[in-house]
């Protein structure tokens, strides 16, 4: 399946033009600043991510461990 034109990926004449609006926008000295702000974000996004994954793997751990235990009949002492 094939996408319309308007919802396909941009080239690099519309790059192009979202970076000079950026610059427009922002102005040049404010660019910087805010690519470092993204670039932090986005890495405190990884870390939460990471986390979040190892916190599933850790209970999913968890629970294959005790799920055997709980499944062996009842042994009387």
């Amino acid at each position: 399946m094939t996408l319309p034109i308007a919802l396909g990926m941009p080239g690099w004449p519309e790059t192009i033009f979202i970076a000079l609006i950026f610059i427009l926008l922002f102005g040049a000295k404010k660019l910087p600043e805010l690519a470092r702000g993204i670039v932090q974000s986005l890495g405190e996004f990884k870390k939460a991510r990471d986390e979040f994954e190892r916190e599933v793997r850790k209970s999913t751990a968890e629970l294959e461990v005790k799920e055997p235990a709980d499944k062996q009949p009842h042994q009387p002492s």
